[in-house]
């Protein structure tokens, strides 16, 4: 039930996304879930594995290419739906981090646990 929840949390933050940065767009409340779900999958699967790639740089930058990589995951989903678009890779890391801190935000307080 947590599962299901924080991914319609994580949907509903993809459809506030476009009114908080003008240069995403997303189509539909079922676009965002299925954007939301494949940006899970993307995390999950593809993102370990680019920062232990990039590793080097990331190091050299003091951890400032996590951006990047966070918003190249951002920017994949985005070229997989026709109804999620982004206008540039650079909004893409802006909407990467505006997602990960509003998202994190309404998590904590939707699904905190009891103590």
């Amino acid at each position: 039930m947590r599962l299901l929840l924080g991914w319609a949390i994580n949907a509903c933050v993809l459809l506030l996304l476009p009114h908080l940065i003008p240069a995403v767009h997303i189509h539909d409340f079922f676009t965002a879930l299925m954007v939301a779900l494949v940006l899970g999958l993307l995390n999950a699967i593809v993102r370990p594995l680019l920062v232990i790639l990039t590793l080097p740089i990331t190091l050299l930058s003091l951890g400032l290419f996590l951006f990047v990589i966070n918003g190249l995951m951002f920017w994949l989903a985005s070229r997989m739906f026709t109804g999620f678009q982004i206008d540039g890779f650079g909004w893409s890391i802006v909407a990467a981090l505006v997602y990960s801190l509003v998202s994190w935000a309404v998590s904590s307080v939707l699904l905190r646990k009891n103590a």
